[in-house]
């Protein structure tokens, strides 16, 4: 049986019952051996009242009956007295058979006794069986005598079976008067032998010897009976056969004995007044022994009911105090160790991690007093509880450290960011004035594509902001178009050519979310262009649905097993705290984070037929109608966020989905003449639509002139992506140009505005 599992009251009750059960079965064991006997000899009384006194008349009866059946056998003529005999003898049986019938006599009697007494009864119901024989002089006169002897001798066992007294000494005297009974017996038989001799005149064949042999025993019985009487008991047996009749007996048995047939001198009255004298004084004796005995058994019975009642007292009262002391003892055990246990399992599931808690919304944390000193005793109880005070104030201690350190390699971790996105920052403005003053279409889709890198570094950037717990800064003060948010995430992504903008119902994001949205598509389209094979394709759709606007990004490769996407929506549900050994997920952390920033909600599915979707739930609260394409600013200049939104979708491939307007149909834009001896790229607005052209001028003469060719330069396809790009940019740009101009009277011509934010709005 395993045992190690148990709690600990189930082990200490163990330790309890265990010795008090065998405690309380002792107790009970030695009580009741000391408590039968003490019956027994109680139950002397009962049997010597019930069978010895009932028995006792009825082997009495018995002996007369046999003494008269056997004269009557050795004699022609029927007796009378033996009708008479017979019926006393009668009486006395039922006597017997009611006592031996009764429950107080069955009691008191043990197994052997019971079986004894059954006997007793069984060879007395052969008795009127025998008396037939007798009568009709079917047996001789030794017959007579063992059928009358072996009843007798049931009684005599059944005495003996009596003689079971707890003492030693008492039970021994019983069987020393039960052995003086069955010398009177043997007495008997030999007075029934010679009765029935002097009738006939002569013994029958074999009754000397038998006469003899009953002598020899009924001696040899009487004196073994007699050594073992105490000391009183045998002076009164002494007393007895110095008698008259007890020393005339004995001669005449003696001369019995001698003579091998019956003398013809023997004086048959004097036997008989010997007989009845020496046997009447042995039945006084047996008689007043057994009282005596019986006496002697209810004090001693007493004695030992008294001392089992102390014994039994005491012992229960020491079971009571073990019981006591013991339940004492494990219930302050078991309270204890319960309150070590109790402190050890809400240091470890709430005062620690709350101090965690604590500690990283910056609170200060007092290790004194989040680790009181638990007082358990001085013994080995009490020094567990001092040692688990230690690594109480040591585990506090430790998080306040490893909290401190966090904190500091946030301190890090954001300081490196801001100084890189300050970096980035001026990297991007020193882009846009390059952008801005340079001509050459090759120069600039190159400055696009480094733009494009820096851009990504911005969000990499910002990942080490959000690693750091706050917030990256990035935001709009005006609602964006989804689609323009879609753009902006794709253009933040290397494998942006892979990405395909599917259907994008028409709606607008919150500016105080752009940002972070945009951040987080970025994440999830980066992960599905990664985590795909580089021929595929990537789709990004949106669509409104109750609760927010849905944006789902599906990838085609070869997607996620059941347990690793559960592993990964748990994490997405929630913002996780950071774990430094959780590297190869940092895009889902990024994402948790930011989504949890807006209640945004991401769930990752398996696509059809193979590749996963992710699902972003952009909530109602942060989705508003779509804006209009025209600038917000009163007078008709790009604001800023226009003219970051120009640079953050510049890279895109797909123009936001819209129903047709006026002048979008256009003829092919006007090409200008450029001045002769420049070459140069301008953007000029063609037919009244805002979609500019850019063409090449001859530049300056003092500029060096390339080196012609005889055959075309071969333009590789990341270059012709580039000059696309460009192209594209410069698209979005005259198509909110000449919708401007289709709402609103043409103004002067203001200066170009620059299409990239500066520095300090993209802070905003």
């Amino acid at each position: 049986m395993n045992t190690r599992d148990w709690p600990i009251r189930a082990k200490l009750t163990a330790l309890v019952v265990g010795p008090v059960t065998g405690l309380l079965a002792l107790w009970i064991f030695a009580t009741t051996l000391t408590f039968g006997p003490a019956l027994d000899l109680l139950a002397a009384r009962t049997l010597l009242y019930d069978l010895g006194r009932p028995g006792e008349s009825v082997v009495a009866e018995l002996q007369r009956e046999r003494r008269l059946s056997v004269v009557q056998l050795a004699d022609d003529s029927a007796l009378p007295a033996l009708a008479e005999q017979r019926a006393r003898t009668d009486q006395a049986v039922a006597e017997l058979r009611r006592r031996v019938n009764g429950e107080k006599l069955r009691d008191a009697a043990d197994d052997l006794l019971d079986t004894r007494l059954d006997q007793l009864v069984s060879a007395l119901d052969a008795l009127p069986a025998g008396r037939g024989f007798i009568d009709s002089r079917k047996v001789d006169r030794a017959g007579a005598v063992g059928l009358y002897s072996g009843m007798i001798g049931s009684a005599f066992q059944a005495f003996s079976g009596m003689a079971t007294l707890p003492d030693a000494e008492l039970n021994r005297e019983a069987l020393a008067l039960t052995a003086l009974g069955r010398s009177r017996e043997l007495l008997g038989q030999a007075d029934a032998l010679l009765a029935g001799a002097v009738t006939a005149g002569r013994y029958a064949e074999g009754e000397h010897e038998q006469l003899v042999r009953t002598i020899e025993n009924q001696r040899f019985l009487a004196e073994n009976a007699v050594a073992d009487l105490p000391p009183a008991e045998r002076a009164g047996y002494q007393r007895l056969t110095e008698g008259e009749g007890f020393v005339q007996l004995r001669a005449l048995q003696d001369t019995l004995v001698r003579a091998r047939d019956l003398p013809a001198g023997l004086d048959v009255r004097a036997w008989e007044t010997s007989y009845a004298a020496v046997s009447q004084g042995l039945r006084d004796f047996e008689l007043r022994g057994a009282d005596t005995l019986a006496e002697r058994s209810v004090p001693m019975a007493v004695r030992i009911l008294v001392r089992l009642a102390a014994a039994g007292v005491l012992g229960l009262l020491a079971i009571v105090v073990c019981v006591l002391v013991a339940l004492r003892v494990g219930r302050s055990l078991d309270r204890r160790l319960t309150g070590v246990r109790t402190a050890a399992l809400e240091m470890a599931e709430h005062r620690l991690p709350d101090v965690v808690a604590r500690l990283r919304r910056g609170e200060e944390v007092d290790v004194a007093r989040e680790a009181p000193e638990l007082d358990h005793g001085g013994d080995e109880i009490g020094q567990v509880g001092r040692a688990f005070n230690e690594v109480r104030r040591t585990a506090v201690q430790a998080a306040v450290d490893e909290v401190t350190l966090r904190r500091g390699l946030n301190e890090v971790f954001l300081n490196i960011a801001r100084r890189s996105q300050g970096l980035v920052h001026r990297q991007l403005a020193l882009l846009d004035r390059l952008e801005r003053r340079t001509e050459d279409p090759d120069e600039l889709a190159g400055l696009f594509q480094v733009d494009h890198l820096a851009t990504r570094l911005r969000r990499h950037a910002e990942d080490l902001v959000i690693l750091a717990g706050a917030a990256p800064g990035r935001g709009w003060r005006n609602p964006v178009a989804a689609v323009d948010v879609v753009r902006g995430a794709i253009s933040e992504v290397e494998s942006y050519d892979r990405v395909d903008v599917g259907e994008v119902q028409p709606a607008g994001v919150l500016g105080r979310a752009v940002g972070d949205v945009i951040h987080l598509l970025a994440e999830l389209i980066e992960n599905a262009t990664v985590f795909s094979p580089p021929g595929t394709r990537v789709d990004v759709t949106g669509r409104s649905v109750p609760g927010g606007y849905t944006i789902e990004i599906t990838d085609r490769g070869l997607g996620m097993s059941p347990p690793a996407l559960a592993e990964a929506n748990r994490k997405l549900s929630r913002a996780p705290e950071f774990d430094p050994t959780d590297s190869a997920r940092l895009g889902h952390f990024v994402v948790a984070r930011l989504a949890a920033r807006h209640g945004v909600r991401v769930e990752l599915r398996p696509a059809v037929p193979g590749g996963t979707t992710a699902v972003v739930l952009v909530p109602s609260d942060l989705v508003t109608d779509e804006p209009a394409l025209g600038p917000a600013a009163p007078d008709g200049a790009a604001g800023p966020d226009d003219r970051r939104m120009a640079k953050v979708t510049r890279l895109a491939t797909v123009p936001r989905t819209r129903a047709a307007r006026p002048g979008r149909d256009r003829p092919e834009s006007a090409v200008l003449p450029l001045p002769a001896g420049r070459t140069s790229s301008v953007e000029t607005p063609a037919d009244g639509d805002g979609l500019p052209r850019r063409v090449r001028r001859r530049g300056p003469v003092a500029r060096p002139r390339p080196v012609a060719v005889d055959n075309p330069a071969h333009r590789t396809p990341e270059e012709a992506r580039r000059a696309m790009s460009a192209l594209q940019a410069g698209t979005a740009r005259g198509r909110r140009d000449g919708a401007r101009r289709a709402v609103e009277p043409s103004p002067p011509e203001p200066p170009a505005a620059p299409d990239h934010p500066t520095a300090t709005e993209r802070d905003a």
